[in-house]
C-alpha cells in the first residue's frame, strides 16, 4: 500500500516574488486552471489585499475541480485579537477553503524583526489558526525560518509549531526561507518535529534553492516524514526560486523509492513539457535547456558514442523515456558528428537511408563545411533536416523567393521623440503566382519590433495555398552571434519557432549582413514547418 504525498503549488504566489515577474489576473487564472487539470493538491492564489492584481484574481477565482483554492496570509498583529485585526480579516474575506498563514519560528527574527515578547508570538500563532478553524476553513502555518531557528534554539521553535498543530492547523509546513539548509539539516528538523507530537501526515516542507538544493531538501523531508511539499513550476521564486515541482513530480512518480512507496494525484505527466513551456510564454522568457525532464536539451546525444548506443538500446544514456514528460529524444548534428549520429537524426526525421551509402559521406561534408562556415546545426536541428533532405534530393519546392527588401527609417514621431519603424517587401512565386507581400515593424501594441519582425510577418503574409499550415506559427527567440570581428564579420542568426501545438524547432543562417542571416532561418523555419506538417508541392 503506497502513501499519498500532497502537493502545493504556490506559483502564483511566491513564484511571483521572482525579479521580472508580473502576472496579470487572467495569467493567473490560466495558470492555476493548469494545474488544476493536472491533479495539483493545492492552489495558493496570493495574498488578497496586497496588491490590485491579488485583489481582482480572487474576486473572480476561477472553479477548480480538483484542487484545494487557498489563500495566503499572515498571523495576526501583536496587541489584537484574531477577530479584529484587519491583516487577517483580509485573508480571510477571500472566502477560498484553505489559508495558509505564515509566522515566525526563530526566536531572533521575532525579537529583532517583530520587536515582541517570544510568548506574544506563540500567542499569535495559536490564536489566529484557532480563528480560521473556528470559521470553518481549513488551516495551514507555514513556519517561517524553521530549519534556522531549530538550529538557534530548538525549543522554541518546536513550541511555535506545536502551538499551531494544537491550535488545529491541518499542515504544520516546515520552511527553509533562506534555503541555506542541506539534507541533513532538513532530515533533523524533520525527525525532531515529528518526535514532538506532529504527525508526518500533517507536516509540509518548503525549500528554496539558494544552495540549488531545493529539490533534494524536499525529498529528505519525505524520507524523513513529511507528507506534503510546497513548490512552484519551473522552480520560480525569490532569490533563487523554489523547489521544482516540475522536476519533482517526474521523480516522485518514476524514481525507486519514491515510485513504489507513494502516490500522487497528477496521474498523467506527459504534459509536464508543454506546462513548463506555457510559463515561460506567459512570462516571456527562453525555456531552460538544461531544465531537467523537460529542457530541450534534457534528451539530446551529441557525442558519437552515445548516438550509436542509443541507436541500439536508449536505456544506455537515458534515465527515463522522454516522451514519458511529453519531451523527445534528439541526436544532434554538428562537426563532431559521426554515422551513428547521422543516421540516427535523419530516421528520427523520417528519413530513411542504409547503413554504407555513399550519401552519407555527403552530408556529413556539407555539415563539417559549413560549420567551418559558421553555421551551428547542433542547435539548429530543423535546418539540418533540410540540409540532408537538399542532398538526398527530397526537398519539395513549395516556393521560391524571387527577392526581398527591408528598409528601416529613423524620424521623429508628434510627440517629437526619435522613433524607429522598419519596412520588409518579399516576393514569392508561389502556386504559378508572383506575390508581393509588405509588412511593417509595428507588433500588436504599436511598438516597433525591428526589421526582423517586418520580414518574418511579411515572408509569412501570402503563401497562397500553404498559408494554413504556418498561420499557428511565431517566432519566438532570436539570437545573433558575431563568429569573427573586423572588417569582414560573419554573422550567425539562430531562430527558435513555435505552432499552436508548442512546438518548437530551431533554424540558422549565416552571412555578413544580419538581415540576410535572418532572413536564411526564416526561411528554414517555414519550410521545415510544411514539411512537418504534411504540405504537398
Amino acid at each position: 500500500m503506497t502513501t499519498h504525498i500532497t502537493l502545493y503549488d504556490t506559483t502564483l504566489r511566491d513564484g511571483q516574488q521572482t525579479q521580472g515577474v508580473d502576472f496579470s489576473a487572467e495569467d493567473k487564472t490560466r495558470i492555476a486552471l493548469a494545474l488544476d487539470d493536472l491533479g495539483i493538491d493545492y492552489v495558493e492564489g496570493g495574498w488578497p489585499g496586497a496588491n490590485p492584481t491579488d485583489n481582482d484574481f480572487f474576486n473572480a477565482a476561477p472553479r477548480l475541480k480538483n484542487a484545494t483554492f487557498t489563500a495566503f496570509g499572515m498571523t495576526k498583529r501583536a496587541g489584537r485579537s484574531a477577530a479584529n485585526c484587519d491583516v487577517l480579516a483580509g485573508v480571510v474575506n477571500a472566502n477560498t477553503p484553505a489559508i495558509c498563514l505564515v509566522g515566525k519560528t526563530h526566536d531572533f527574527h521575532v525579537t529583532t524583526a517583530l520587536n515582541i515578547p517570544l510568548d506574544d508570538n506563540i500567542s499569535a500563532i495559536r490564536d489566529s489558526v484557532a480563528h480560521l478553524v473556528g470559521l470553518g476553513r481549513e488551516a495551514l502555518f507555514d513556519a517561517e525560518h524553521f530549519f534556522d531557528g531549530y538550529k538557534a534554539n530548538p525549543e522554541y521553535a518546536l513550541d511555535c509549531i506545536k502551538a499551531a498543530y494544537a491550535a488545529g492547523a491541518r499542515w504544520v509546513v516546515l520552511c527553509d526561507t533562506n534555503g541555506g539548509a542541506l539534507p541533513d539539516d532538513i532530515r533533523s528538523g524533520v525527525t525532531a518535529a515529528i518526535k514532538a507530537g506532529i504527525p508526518g501526515d500533517h507536516l509540509g516542507i518548503h525549500t528554496h534553492n539558494d544552495t540549488e538544493h531545493a529539490v533534494a531538501n524536499s525529498l529528505a523531508a519525505v524520507d524523513a516524514g513529511v507528507r506534503q511539499i510546497q513548490g512552484t513550476l519551473n522552480g520560480l521564486g525569490e532569490r533563487c526560486g523554489n523547489a521544482n515541482l516540475v522536476a519533482l513530480i517526474p521523480t516522485l512518480k518514476l524514481k525507486e523509492p519514491y515510485a513504489s512507496r507513494y502516490n500522487i494525484g497528477v496521474s498523467d505527466i506527459t504534459g509536464l513539457t508543454k506546462l513548463s513551456r506555457m510559463l515561460d510564454d506567459i512570462l516571456n522568457r527562453v525555456p531552460d535547456a538544461g531544465a531537467a525532464y523537460v529542457g530541450a536539451s534534457a534528451f539530446v546525444h551529441k557525442a558519437g558514442l552515445h548516438a550509436s548506443a542509443i541507436l541500439k538500446d536508449p536505456t544506455t544514456y537515458e534515465h527515463i523515456p522522454p516522451e514519458l514528460v511529453g519531451n523527445a529524444r534528439l541526436v544532434p548534428m554538428s562537426n563532431q558528428a559521426g554515422q551513428s549520429n547521422l543516421r540516427a537524426r535523419l530516421a528520427d526525421a523520417g528519413i530513411a537511408i542504409e547503413k554504407g551509402d555513399p550519401r552519407l559521406n555527403d552530408i556529413l561534408t556539407h555539415v563539417k563545411t559549413l560549420e567551418d562556415k559558421g553555421y551551428a546545426y547542433d542547435s539548429a536541428q530543423a535546418s539540418f533536416e533540410l540540409l540532408a533532405r537538399d542532398i538526398l534530393g527530397q526537398m519539395p519546392d513549395f516556393f521560391e523567393v524571387k527577392r526581398y527588401r527591408v528598409t528601416v527609417e529613423r524620424r521623429k514621431n508628434k510627440a517629437n521623440k526619435i522613433v524607429t519603424l522598419s519596412e520588409a517587401v518579399v516576393a514569392v512565386k508561389v502556386d504559378g503566382k508572383k506575390v508581393l507581400s509588405v509588412s511593417d515593424s509595428l507588433d500588436d501594441l504599436g511598438k516597433d519590433s525591428g526589421p526582423v519582425n517586418a520580414l518574418a510577418k511579411a515572408l509569412a503574409k501570402d503563401l497562397g495555398s500553404y498559408q494554413r499550415y504556418i498561420d499557428d506559427m511565431r517566432l519566438v527567440d532570436f539570437k545573433v552571434r558575431i563568429i569573427n570581428g573586423g572588417v569582414d564579420a560573419v554573422t550567425r542568426v539562430l531562430i527558435d519557432s513555435e505552432d499552436s501545438t508548442g512546438r518548437r524547432w530551431s533554424t540558422v543562417g549565416v552571412s555578413a549582413n544580419i538581415v540576410d542571416a535572418s532572413f536564411q532561418a526564416l526561411l528554414d523555419a517555414i519550410r521545415w514547418k510544411l514539411i512537418f506538417d504534411g504540405a504537398r508541392n
